[in-house]
C-alpha cells in the first residue's frame, strides 16, 4: 500500500471512531484528496463529498465563497481557503473538512505567491484553521505534497477530538 493509501486508511479508522464524516474542497489538486480517500474500501461510511471547485466562479456557485475576496487577496489566500472549508461543510454536513488552493505550476506563480505556493484549511465542527506552506518539485509534486498535508492535517486533528473524548 503507498503513502497516500496508508494515510487515507488512517484517516479512515480515525473518523470510524469518531463516528465523523469528512469532506473536501480541492482546487490545485483536482480532486486528487478525495481519490485517495476513496481508494479505501467502505470510504463511503465516512467519507461524504469532494468538491473540485478550480475556477473561482465555481468556488463561488458551489461552495459560497464571496465574489470580492478574489480581488481582495486572491484565490491563492487564507480567506478563500477558510470559506470553501465552511461551504464544504454546510453543503455536504461533515463535521470534518480540508480545502486547498495553491499554485501549483509550471506557470500562474507571482513575486508574493510563487509555484509552489499552497494554503490549506481545515474545519472541525465550527472550528477553522489555515496555514501557507511552499512545496519544492514540479506541478505533480506540489499536487502530491498538498493531498499528503491535508490527510496529515486531517488525521492529526481527528486523533486530538480523540484524545480530547478521552
Amino acid at each position: 500500500m503507498d503513502s497516500l493509501s496508508q494515510l487515507a486508511a488512517e484517516l479512515g479508522h480515525q473518523l470510524q471512531t469518531l463516528k465523523a464524516q469528512v469532506t473536501t474542497a480541492e482546487s490545485c489538486t483536482g480532486g486528487g484528496i478525495a481519490e485517495a480517500i476513496t481508494r479505501i474500501a467502505g470510504s463511503s461510511a465516512w467519507f461524504e463529498a469532494g468538491f473540485v471547485t478550480y475556477s473561482n466562479q465555481q468556488k463561488t456557485k458551489q461552495l459560497d465563497v464571496p465574489q470580492p475576496l478574489f480581488d481582495e487577496v486572491g484565490a491563492v489566500s487564507r480567506e478563500v481557503v477558510e470559506a470553501m472549508v465552511r461551504g464544504a461543510q454546510t453543503q455536504s454536513g461533515a463535521r470534518f473538512a480540508v480545502a486547498v488552493s495553491g499554485v501549483a505550476g509550471p506557470g500562474g506563480g507571482s513575486q508574493e505567491k510563487p509555484v509552489g505556493t499552497v494554503w490549506l484549511a481545515w474545519g472541525v465542527g465550527s472550528e477553522v484553521s489555515a496555514e501557507r506552506r511552499h512545496f519544492p518539485g514540479d506541478r505533480d509534486e506540489v499536487r502530491r505534497q498538498t493531498v499528503i498535508a491535508a490527510l496529515e492535517g486531517l488525521i492529526s486533528r481527528t486523533v486530538r477530538e480523540i484524545e480530547n473524548q478521552g
